[in-house]
């Protein structure tokens, strides 16, 4: 039985051809997702700005009434909640955020849970309360704090690692791959206004990861096909490199792809958000790889002779016959 091939073994495609195009589009994406960041802000969730999750199951029905509460406990007055399922169909959690004055006065948050799950009890006799869990305001900021310093850290790190490992510039096209895959999916998330969390926050760096790997496999056969056609052209060896990892990196990120959809489609709502920052992730993580990584090594004047140590008179006696032939 013949074996499926998604990428047949002689592919050869000139993907620097569009490299100049490609980073353009991709500078302005930057742009505009740092706009967007800028003008409409990042949706934080409770766990970023402050506030109370109910979680509650209704004992008595099949699925939660989640259109109906929304709209019940909006009428309170304390803003628009975020309700979403939690485990089973009946089982949903709602979160709001605190009320303004709560850092210095505990009990407006407390009188707001009280008024939410007396609400529900009056409404719904079938309802039970499995828990009410608060994050101040100071918590949320150590939170926001701590998840800021740990991307940075991250791609630092990684940085760091590719330096070490190849040589700057690559630890520099790595770097800037990085940035655009976080920029890009800020943006995203500034512009869908979905709930940013700590969820998320796992998502980014697990982009961040999946990201480096691919880049790193790109890199390594960039580096072996310098050492091996020091003559040819760096362009031409750098689309020769990318269509060698090509049908792997084809097959990873189409599987990764095929399970992240099934999780969005299917999967619970409360990890929509970390499957759609995945699913997103994937696609420009590939993406930036080839168009991101590979070409700035042509702006950092890396060539096959780059990396080539120079002649020293030892070497240069060893060719012509030993050091006792010179002179």
């Amino acid at each position: 039985m013949k074996l499926l091939k998604l990428v047949p073994d002689d592919t050869n495609i000139a993907f620097l051809k569009w490299r100049n195009i490609a980073v353009a589009i991709s500078i302005l994406m930057i742009i505009g997702s740092m706009a967007l960041v800028a003008q409409r802000g990042l949706n934080f969730g409770v766990d970023f700005v402050g506030g109370q999750m109910i979680r509650t199951t209704f004992t008595q029905t099949t699925d939660a009434p989640i259109t109906e509460l929304r709209e019940k406990v909006g009428a309170l007055g304390y803003g628009d909640p975020t309700i979403q399922r939690f485990g089973e169909p009946n089982e949903v959690s709602i979160r709001m955020k605190l009320p303004d004055g709560a850092d210095q006065d505990p009990e407006l948050a407390n009188t707001m849970a009280d008024q939410i799950t007396g609400m529900l009890r009056t409404d719904y006799p079938d309802v039970r309360i499995d828990g009410v869990d608060s994050v101040s305001g100071k918590v949320s900021e150590e939170l926001l704090s701590k998840g800021v310093w740990s991307l940075v850290g991250a791609m630092l790190a990684i940085t760091l690692y590719i330096w070490i490992r190849f040589e700057w510039q690559f630890g520099a096209g790595a770097l800037f791959a990085l940035f655009h895959d976080v920029a890009l999916t800020f943006g995203f998330f500034a512009l869908t206004q979905l709930e940013f969390n700590l969820n998320i926050v796992a998502a980014l760096l697990t982009i961040i990861g999946y990201s480096l790997n691919d880049t790193i496999v790109v890199y390594d056969r960039i580096r072996e096909n310098l050492k091996k056609y020091r003559k040819m052209d760096i362009i031409a060896l750098l689309d020769l490199s990318v269509n060698e990892t090509l049908a792997r990196t084809v097959m990873t990120s189409l599987t990764m792809l095929i399970a992240l959809i099934a999780l969005m489609v299917w999967g619970p709502d409360v990890i929509f958000g970390f499957s759609a920052a995945m699913f997103l992730g994937v696609f420009i993580g590939t993406y930036s790889s080839v168009y991101m990584a590979a070409p700035i090594l042509i702006w950092l004047k890396v060539g096959p002779d780059s990396f080539v140590p120079p002649e020293t008179a030892g070497d240069k006696a060893e060719k012509i016959g030993g050091p006792e032939e010179v002179g």
